[in-house]
C-alpha cells in the first residue's frame, strides 16, 4: 500500500482498527476474568486517532489522576502501548484482586502498585498477543512502567518519543464491566512504517 497519511484515512481503516480493538480488549477482559475469577463484560464505546494533544482531554482532562502502564514494543512494530485508567478504578480493581476494601486516598501501597502493574502487564499483554496473532507479526513487549500521575503528565512520555515521527495516537476507550463499571483507555502509537505495515499485514 502507499505510505499512510494519519491526516487523511477513510472508514474502512477506522472500521480495521474498531475490529483490532474489539478482539483485543476481548482477550484482555479474558484475562482480567481469569485473575478476578469472574465474569467480565466489555464493550469497545470508541476509537479513534487523536493528536497527542486531544487524547489527554479525551480521556476526561489533562489533570485527571490516572494509573498508567506504559511499555515499549519492537519487532515487526516498532512503538509504546499504555493502558490508562482513573485512580479511583484502579483502586477498585486492586482491591478486588487483593480481597480489600476499597479505599479512596491518593496513595497506593508497595503491593498495590505491583499488583496494579501486573495487572497491566496481563491486560496489554492480551491486547499484544491478538494483534500479533491478527497479523501474523512479531511483537515483543518491554518490561513494563508503572505511573500513578496527571494524564497529561503521563501521556507526555510517548508524545516526546514518537513526536517526531507523526502526532497521532490511537486510543481505544474500553469499559470492564464486572462489580463495577471500569473505564480504561488502551493507547497504541506505532511509528509510521509500523501502521503500514500492519494494515498491509490486514490486506488494506
Amino acid at each position: 500500500m502507499a505510505n499512510l497519511d494519519l491526516n487523511n484515512v477513510d472508514n474502512m481503516f477506522f472500521d480495521v482498527l474498531r475490529e483490532i480493538g474489539n478482539i483485543g480488549a476481548g482477550n484482555a477482559a479474558t484475562s482480567l476474568a481469569q485473575m478476578l475469577q469472574t465474569k467480565v463484560d466489555i464493550s469497545v464505546p470508541k476509537i479513534d486517532l487523536l493528536e497527542f494533544r486531544e487524547v489527554g482531554e479525551a480521556m476526561g482532562g489533562e489533570e485527571l489522576l490516572v494509573a498508567g502502564i506504559y511499555l515499549r514494543i519492537e519487532g515487526d512494530l516498532n512503538g509504546s502501548i499504555m493502558f490508562l485508567m482513573e485512580e479511583k478504578s484502579a483502586h477498585e480493581l486492586v482491591a478486588r484482586l487483593m480481597g480489600a476494601q476499597t479505599h479512596d486516598e491518593h496513595s497506593f501501597s508497595e503491593m498495590e502498585l505491583s499488583a496494579l502493574k501486573e495487572i497491566g502487564n496481563i491486560i496489554t499483554g492480551a491486547y499484544l498477543n491478538s494483534l500479533s496473532t491478527l497479523t501474523n507479526m512479531r511483537i515483543t513487549p518491554s518490561v513494563p512502567d508503572l505511573c500513578v500521575d496527571m494524564a497529561g503528565a503521563i501521556l507526555s512520555v510517548p508524545a516526546i518519543e514518537f513526536g517526531e515521527m507523526g502526532d497521532k495516537m490511537l486510543m481505544i476507550e474500553t469499559t470492564f464491566t464486572d462489580f463495577a463499571t471500569i473505564d480504561g483507555y488502551f493507547v497504541l502509537v506505532p511509528d509510521l512504517p509500523s501502521y503500514n505495515k500492519m494494515l498491509s499485514a490486514l490486506g488494506l
